[in-house]
């Protein structure tokens, strides 16, 4: 399975039903009755236009109305087989993560969407995914839980499951309202809400070329690799590669920043891509395989320096082509840390679920992706990084440095820690660390093992299994966005799991 549990609002700050939409000081109420309705209203309560999906939405008692409050998603399996388990699971972690936040849902809404197979109709869709919709109604009442609405979407059609009058629906199905034209539509367009195109297409910004141009990359890697790698590994010449690394990285963000805007998503990434050079991607994408460079460049994480980063990771992302895959696993982190950072938790659960499909044990990217889940203030991590970029300037100016990302890279610097969680220590501790540590962050001498179980810098190739200038394992397949639903070890503080959300 390729599933993750997601989840989408919260019953603070994501509620849509009745919908209180503050703007300008005034409560905007709007109250949604049929299943019509709530079909309409689903992509309003993601945020995007979901696919080949089970969500169950909550519902809290407002003075005997439902409330929205949170959203849980998750692909529907392949395999019928698995339709017990992943009902339970998306049934519990919302609950749960309900009761985390101190609000049990009353009452659940559930919702289908799959199309149909070549020559599968809308109907026959609905009547295949039933048995899921009763699995998890099933599930929900084993929690005390009830699912007053359950509805399948597909081919432009919808279906409830629970409507108790007989020959009351059609049986092909109620035609689906044109997106824009509903009630909900029109009091989210007034308060401001978005909805986005689907996860597809969200996915298809961070994936790797699969043109012509791909096999020029590769070769741009394989020709990097062979320079920049043994210098990555040689102490001398790791913090040299760092600091090119960081001002080659400036270079093209201000090269981005003052290009001219273009409008839509395809026509932005195409430019993008016009601007970074193929032995420039290749030589970014081998430095941050460094975790102590992969940490200074995410300081580019707000203001001025936010958007065109996620434009730089981004293409970044797009050029790990080939056995260069798992590659993708830092820029695909970064990309999804600054979204993050910027309020699109949307694409930030994208981007880090893709970098843990392209290489599962990146544990930065497993951290990230579960706070990001539990609905975590970015904050923290943010002032960490702040804090450590003025340490790094104060020391480096006292020893005639000059401030910013044109200065070497101090010693030890990594607010990430090793093994890629943010640091407790406070600021004066983790300046006496710097001191003493050596770039591998060990005391005098250097330390292979971080807490997943790698070396702080690139790895090195299995013998007999990497194209030369490679410090990856060529693979047999393409890094895919598989989805991770736990954070195993070393968690974020406060974070206890990702059960769903409340």
């Amino acid at each position: 399975m390729t599933n993750h549990s997601e989840t989408t609002g919260s019953s603070e700050n994501g509620d849509i039903d009745p919908t209180a939409y503050d703007r300008h000081g005034a409560e905007h109420q709007v109250t949604l009755r049929t299943p019509g309705e709530l079909a309409d209203a689903l992509p309003y309560l993601l945020g995007y236009r979901p696919e080949d999906s089970i969500v169950l939405v909550a519902l809290h008692d407002r003075a005997g109305r439902g409330r929205f409050g949170g959203r849980a998603r998750l692909g529907i399996p392949a395999g019928a087989d698995d339709w017990a388990s992943v009902a339970q699971q998306l049934a519990h972690g919302l609950v749960t993560g309900s009761e985390r936040r101190g609000t049990r849902p009353e009452q659940m809404i559930a919702y289908v969407c799959q199309e149909p197979s070549p020559g599968e109709s809308g109907r026959q869709v609905m009547e295949r995914l039933r048995p899921l919709v009763q699995s998890l109604r099933r599930e929900c009442g084993l929690l005390d839980v009830t699912v007053i609405e359950a509805i399948c979407i597909s081919d432009g059609r919808f279906w409830s499951y629970c409507c108790p009058i007989e020959g009351c629906c059609p049986v092909d199905g109620s035609p689906m309202g044109l997106p824009g034209t509903s009630v909900l539509a029109a009091a989210a367009t007034y308060a401001g809400l978005q909805v986005r195109g689907t996860l597809r297409e969200l996915r298809t910004r961070l994936l790797p070329w699969e043109t012509a141009a791909a096999l020029e990359q590769e070769a741009a890697l394989d020709a990097a690799g062979m320079t920049v790698v043994p210098r990555i590994l040689d102490d001398a010449g790791r913090a040299e590669v760092a600091q090119e690394t960081l001002d080659l990285a400036q270079r093209i963000l201000g090269r981005f920043a003052a290009a001219p805007p273009v409008s839509g998503a395809l026509p932005s990434d195409l430019r993008d891509d016009e601007l970074l050079a193929h032995d420039e991607a290749a030589t970014l994408i081998l430095g941050l395989q460094d975790r102590t460079t992969r940490d200074r460049a995410a300081e580019w994480m707000e203001g001025e320096d936010a958007v065109p980063a996620l434009r730089l990771w981004r293409a970044l992302a797009r050029r790990c082509v080939g056995s260069y895959g798992e590659h993708a696993a830092a820029p695909l982190t970064l990309a999804g840390w600054v979204a993050w950072s910027t309020g699109d938790d949307l694409e930030a659960r994208e981007a880090l679920a893709m970098a843990l499909g392209a290489d599962p044990g990146y544990l930065f990217a497993r951290l990230l992706h579960q706070a990001c889940n539990e609905g975590l203030d970015p904050e923290s991590i943010r002032r960490c990084l702040r804090a450590e970029r003025k340490d790094r300037a104060g020391v480096e100016g006292a020893i005639g440095g000059e401030e910013g990302f044109d200065t070497p890279v101090a010693e030890g610097a990594n607010v990430l820690g090793g093994d890629g969680a943010a640091s407790a220590t406070p600021p004066a501790a983790s300046r006496r660390r710097r001191r003493t540590r050596t770039a591998d962050g060990a005391e005098g001498r250097p330390r292979p093992a971080v807490a997943d179980g790698r070396r702080s810098g690139p790895r090195t190739p299995a013998q007999g299994t990497a194209r030369p200038g490679s410090t990856r394992p060529r693979t047999s397949g393409k890094g895919g966005s598989r989805r991770h639903d736990t954070c195993a070890e070393g968690p974020l503080p406060g974070i206890k799991g990702i059960e769903g959300d409340g």
